[in-house]
């Protein structure tokens, strides 16, 4: 039998019942925008997060952007993300108009890599942007530090990353600000485009709130050109039901991950997880140089897999005129040719997980 990437109906099905409700309760009211629904989704969710307050957005993708723009960056700003990311977190920063600024990723946890931030950074730099990827907080004390020393904001794309945990703390409350998505697939997912952003500081949360809706506080009088951007009261109905949800969620992929971890062939390389952090595991990636022959060997045995980012963003044809090119960033490098994620989600069995397992075997020879 197949064995999915993800298990989207699945989990809806556990929820059936109350997620239509919820919705029907939403459709018979009449309010569909920046109702009850979301005003009460937004202070859950800041409360869970343990951050001043949180802002409901229309996708993950404006949440990056209006988030940028609510710290100050724009025209003439150099922002520092990493390229081993999904292109919105860098597109974000192309939509302010500002300049991104690459740095490599640690080999160990593929995220951010603190040491190699320094450099980087210049008289024109106005935030970094760390990527919590496929579901692991990166190091956030250590970024944090070089951008305190050099007075520059920080903008934590959380997107992949709900309930994660760095130090105690959630994902979303590391930086000035913090993202995430919620498109379908996420952890915490919406049955269409959804985002949100969190924050600690009232007045710059303020801002954000004005942004999203076209940079005006009381829709007569608009101060700036902002966004037509906000989480419907659809998608925040159901997103309050699987919230609370998602930490039992979390632990079965927890589960799920930690049968990969004794079943897989030890020549795999597995997720990283430092102490002190816990992993989600919005996917579980691993990664070794035989990568296309070990999907080869999933896909004959009807197990899906997927690489990531083959093709990073400082090498995507948008970004040609930066003049990037292979082996600027050799752990990107590795990473984009090696990585393969496989099946990841709360109903995978183990009985499943020793197939996955077997059919990776079988890709290695």
């Amino acid at each position: 039998m197949a064995v999915g990437l993800m298990d989207i109906k699945g989990q809806y099905a556990e929820l059936q019942e109350r997620i239509e409700s919820a919705v029907l309760a939403v459709l018979r009211s009449g309010r569909a925008i920046l109702g009850p629904n979301v005003k009460a989704f937004e202070e859950e969710a800041a409360a869970y997060l343990g951050t001043a307050g949180a802002v409901g957005v229309g996708n993950g993708t404006d949440g990056l952007t209006i988030a940028l723009r609510a710290l100050g960056v724009g025209p003439g700003d150099e922002v520092v993300t990493v390229p081993f990311t999904f292109y919105a977190s860098v597109e974000a920063i192309a939509q302010t108009g500002a300049t991104p600024v690459f740095v490599d990723i640690r080999p160990d946890t593929l995220t951010m890599d603190p040491e190699q931030l320094e450099a980087a950074i210049t008289a024109r730099t106005k935030a970094v942007m760390p990527v919590d990827l496929f579901g692991l907080p990166a190091d956030a004390d250590a970024v944090n530090a070089v951008a305190d020393r050099h007075g520059i904001a920080v903008v934590e794309d959380a997107c992949q990353a709900w309930g994660a945990t760095y130090g105690g703390r959630r994902t979303g409350s590391l930086g000035d600000l913090g993202v995430f998505s919620f498109f379908p697939t996420k952890n915490l997912g919406a049955f269409g485009d959804g985002g949100l952003v969190t924050g600690h500081e009232p007045e710059l949360l303020q801002t954000v709130r004005e942004l999203r809706f076209h940079g005006s506080r009381d829709k007569k009088t608009f101060t700036a050109i902002g966004f037509n951007s906000r989480l419907d009261e659809v998608q925040a109905a159901i997103l309050r039901v699987e919230l609370e949800v998602v930490d039992a969620w979390n632990a079965r992929r927890a589960q799920v991950a930690a049968w990969y971890d004794a079943y897989l062939p030890r020549e795999v390389l597995r997720p990283c997880v430092p102490e002190g952090s816990t992993h989600v595991y919005h996917l579980y990636v691993i990664r070794h140089p035989r990568r296309d022959a070990i999907a080869a060997a999933c896909k004959e045995r009807q197990v899906d897999c997927a690489a990531y980012y083959v093709t990073p963003c400082h090498l995507q044809p948008v970004f040609a005129d930066m003049g990037h090119k292979v082996g600027d960033f050799p752990v990107t490098d590795a990473a984009a040719a090696q990585n393969l994620a496989l099946p990841m989600h709360p109903n995978l069995t183990e009985r499943q997980v020793g197939e996955v397992a077997a059919a990776v075997a079988a890709g290695l020879g």
